[in-house]
């Protein structure tokens, strides 16, 4: 009965690590809505800028994508490593 219990708290502590893990990927997806916004809007407003906002937003959606794999690695390392 003792064992049931430790082992049931450290997979529920693996459980919550994970979840913990990839609130990273919450602040990605509201980076990139924020991202795409304002280059969306400044494309609006100088239409003859566009390629140069273009080419600054896929960069910036890159950055912001790699924290979300990097969050997403953490969790998985932490259920199938730890």
């Amino acid at each position: 009965m003792e064992g049931n219990v430790i082992e049931a708290a450290r997979i529920l502590g693996k459980l919550i690590g994970a979840g913990l893990a990839t609130t990273g990927m919450i602040g990605a997806g509201l980076g990139i809505g924020v991202l795409v916004n304002g280059a969306v809007q400044a494309m609006g407003r100088n239409p003859d800028a566009s390629g140069n906002i273009q080419v600054n937003m896929v960069l910036g959606i890159a950055f912001a994508e790699a924290v979300a794999i990097y969050a997403l690695v953490v969790a998985l390392l932490i259920l199938f490593v730890g």
